[in-house]
């Protein structure tokens, strides 16, 4: 198994050791000996082999500097994590730290891409009341154990269209983080269709994050997101989104978007959406089955790739200019190495993290929501199918066997289970399209804190 990974990208040699997280940008002949040492050969026979390319001092000056990073942990390092994943999985007891609300099974538009149909998830229309969601909060309060600080995200469907609820649930949490030592963090997800000022008000005093869907380009948005009549929601939106962001004074929110087969030229999208002023944009591959006509085909990955490598280097190009941005797939923290936690525990999904429907069940994460086999339990019994519960404290990139030969697997945690299971019908297995998408992301990231890292 390589325990380095070499890629060239926008002029950089960069390599990637694996475990320790570390990143050499490296001259050719550096790349070539890294290269050859990962392949097993010796010092001699990579002198022998480069001796017609490079000087021979060169050579041997190139090998004296890859020993001494060697030498330090830097490169070649292995892991020392992968014996401790059994006795962390069957003794850790993580906590509940997360909820995903499902405050409204129910949508004012028809996006045509919607895993939930609509905010049905495979059931009915429904919104929840204030006294289930009163109980998801003691639930997640009650099975939180000491930790302090946790997280309540308002889903839908559409969360707006349940809002005198949300307020409520807001208030119920602030009062009971004195009498709990507690500290939530709310978050809301919104198409923007009834946003109005005092919406914004209030979640500007509430909310630590606030997702905004929007797709990019106009003609974009309004095919894949009209409403349930045909008529586009971009000229709608796009003002509350634009007043929203600035009020919140560009930070603290995304503009959420979602790319399928039909805009492959996304980046065109993502850069549509900082031309209108947005500092915070995550623009996403959408999962769907092979028959969905708006599916993303393997034969589609060359022209992604292409977008992923063009954006990137517009974002330095625009960041070397004082006009930069985020984009949330390239922001990655390379100062402390990949992080040992997500090795161990994947996502969270089922274990620390749920999803509450309206009616107050149970399940791993909201797109889990609706399937029976998945379902954990409800807020006022707390979990009955403990097994489940398991079964996703041991799914981590140390289980999935495609996982341990990706380089990019300290930064993904594995992939999404639910990915997983409706490609393969096992949340232990990978979805084989977003693992080339999330390693390109990944390589495109590194390559983005290279260039910065030269200009400064």
């Amino acid at each position: 198994m390589s325990l380095v990974h070499r890629y060239k990208n926008n002029g950089y040699n960069i390599i990637l050791d694996i475990n320790s997280g570390c990143i050499h940008v490296v001259d050719e002949l550096v790349y070539d000996a890294v290269g050859l040492l990962d392949e097993g050969k010796t010092a001699e026979q990579i002198s022998e082999i480069l001796n017609d390319t490079y000087p021979a001092q060169d050579i041997e000056n190139a090998l004296e500097e890859i020993q001494e990073l060697k030498d330090k942990d830097m490169l070649f390092t292995t892991d020392i994590y992968e014996n401790a994943i059994e006795q962390f999985s069957e003794h850790h007891e993580p906590v509940v730290k997360a909820l995903c609300l499902h405050i409204a099974h129910d949508c004012n538009l028809a996006c045509r891409y919607c895993f939930a149909e609509e905010g049905e998830y495979h059931g009915h229309r429904e919104l929840m009341t204030y006294e289930t969601g009163k109980q998801a909060l003691d639930f997640l309060i009650a099975n939180s154990g000491s930790r302090r600080n946790l997280e309540v995200d308002f889903f839908g469907g559409e969360p707006l269209m349940n809002w005198q609820v949300v307020k409520e649930l807001v208030r119920y949490g602030r009062e009971q983080e004195k009498i709990h030592n507690k500290n939530f963090r709310f978050t809301l997800t919104t198409n923007g269709v009834l946003l109005n000022d005092e919406i914004m008000e209030f979640a500007n005093q509430e909310m630590g994050n606030v997702v905004l869907s929007i797709d990019g380009r106009k003609e974009v948005h309004d095919h894949m997101r009209p409403f349930p009549k045909g008529a586009g929601s971009y000229d709608l939106i796009l003002p509350k989104f634009k007043k929203f962001a600035e009020s919140r004074h560009q930070d603290k929110y995304y503009v959420r978007g979602t790319f399928t087969h039909y805009n492959l030229d996304f980046s065109k999208d993502v850069l549509s959406l900082a031309d209108q002023g947005f500092k915070q944009i995550s623009v996403e591959p959408v999962v769907a089955p092979d028959e969905a006509d708006y599916a993303i085909r393997r034969e589609d990955l060359p022209q992604i790739f292409e977008e992923y490598d063009a954006l990137a280097r517009e974002m330095i190009k625009r960041e070397k200019e004082g006009n930069g941005f985020n984009f949330f797939h390239f922001m990655i923290d390379l100062t402390g190495g990949p992080c040992v936690y997500k090795r161990l525990s994947g996502c969270g999904s089922g274990t620390e993290y749920l999803a509450v429907t309206p009616w107050g069940d149970l399940y791993p994460c909201h797109q889990f929501v609706g399937t029976e086999e998945f379902l954990m339990g409800n807020v006022w019994e707390g979990i009955k199918t403990p097994e489940i519960q398991k079964e996703f404290r041991h799914c981590n990139v140390y289980t999935k066997e495609e996982c341990k030969k990706c380089f990019a697997r300290f930064y993904c945690s594995g992939g999404c289970a639910a990915n997983s299971f409706n490609m393969h019908g096992t949340i232990n297995s990978t979805y084989e399209i977003g693992c080339e998408l999330q390693r390109k992301r990944v390589e495109c990231a590194i390559m983005i804190k290279a260039a910065l890292a030269e200009e400064n």
